[in-house]
């Protein structure tokens, strides 16, 4: 999964290369018809649907090397869905500023191997942790000069995000047996798109990678599947449907 988050990244810089090559070299075509109806416009609003995979970043504690119990430990990698509103105002004709508040619906899961004396068992454990996350983020994005109704972008910011099942996990189970995920969480975003300009609307695919800037275990010495653990950080790969206009 690493392999696939790092083709992700450097997908997006080849774009981003190409992002800066456009802007050099392009001129504004004259083809450009859509495009004018949205240039002078100063902000605008528009609604984003998105898939993302979703999974942590893990690093073992010293307890891991004396544990009589955990073989090892993993995450996978799982499918989500993100709703967003846009908020879109422009600086100047290069930049724009973008808030777009949202939800995201993730899983994502932790796997245990365990200790058996059988060589041959199976003994993965695994805990799934479901959440509902409201997200805040704040980008800046810097676009190419306009060909023929597109035009590429790259876009970076920041992005504040709290799952607001957290609780009621807590509330399903004994907290000394529930391997526990901070609720807050800060992470930082990058990512590049094309925008089409079509007579009533822009539509825009993105491709997006965010990564956690902290920690987000809660250690918890009384469960072994906390004490094994280090550090948490979230990260996930986004395919978001601009809709604008």
């Amino acid at each position: 999964m690493h392999d696939i988050h790092w083709n992700k990244i450097i997908f997006i810089a080849t774009l981003t290369g190409i992002l800066f090559s456009t802007t050099l070299n392009g001129q504004i075509s004259k083809k450009n018809y859509n495009f004018w109806e949205f240039r002078n416009k100063p902000f605008y609003f528009g609604l984003t649907i998105g898939m993302h995979s979703s999974g942590y970043l893990t690093s073992k504690s010293s307890t891991f090397a004396t544990s009589d119990s955990i073989v090892s430990i993993s995450n996978v990698d799982r499918p989500g869905l993100n709703v967003n509103i846009i908020t879109n105002l422009k600086i100047g004709q290069k930049f724009d500023f973008r808030f777009i508040p949202g939800f995201a619906f993730s899983e994502r899961r932790f796997v245990f191997e365990d200790k058996s004396s059988n060589a041959n068992e199976n003994n993965d454990r695994v805990t799934r942790l479901e959440s509902v996350f409201l997200e805040i983020p704040i980008h800046l994005r810097f676009k190419s000069d306009p060909y023929n109704d597109k035009r590429l972008f790259l876009v970076g910011g920041l992005k504040y995000s709290y799952d607001v099942a957290s609780n009621s996990r807590v509330r399903r189970a004994d907290a000394d047996q529930l391997l526990q995920i901070a609720p807050h969480d800060f992470q930082m975003e990058i990512g590049a798109g094309l925008q089409l300009f079509f007579p009533f609307f822009i539509f825009s695919p993105e491709i997006k990678y965010s990564r956690g800037l902290s920690n987000i275990h809660i250690y918890n010495g009384r469960l072994e599947d906390s004490r094994i653990l280090d550090k948490v950080i979230s990260r996930a790969l986004t395919i978001s449907l601009h809709f604008e206009g």
